[in-house]
């Protein structure tokens, strides 16, 4: 916890999606909300199929959700939803000619449903 998941369309050349999860990342660590940096899951999906909209012009988008454990305030959550779509425009390049929409969403994880597994295996030398 937490997870992140970044999603892109296609047609945004020169988005970068390991600098941009790397961007992102910073921005979860800076906020303080998380203790340990190994604990941020973050992907990243180019959308090849997508629309925006039923217009002719070219548009796009990127969508970041994030999945936190349940328990925090409206505030702290629409602090890390400001802190990375500020992350976002520092971490785009818009496209020439391309209507771009950047959009963020929290979601809470069950807290009791939740569980993970941390494990390393060593090779044997």
């Amino acid at each position: 916890m937490p997870h992140l998941h970044l999603e892109y369309t296609r047609n945004l050349a020169g988005l970068d999606p390991e600098k941009l999860l790397l961007k992102l990342n910073h921005a979860l660590m800076a906020s303080g909300q998380f203790a340990n940096e190994v604990d941020i899951k973050a992907r990243a999906i180019q959308l090849d199929h997508f629309r925006v909209g039923i217009g002719l012009g070219e548009r796009g988008f990127v969508y970041v959700r994030l999945a936190i454990l349940a328990g925090r305030s409206s505030e702290i959550k629409q602090k890390l939803s400001a802190d990375l779509l500020a992350a976002l425009r520092e971490g785009i390049a818009l496209p020439p000619g391309v209507d771009v929409q950047l959009g963020v969403d929290i979601v809470d994880m069950d807290r009791d449903a939740y569980v993970k597994w941390r494990g390393r295996a060593d090779v044997a030398g």
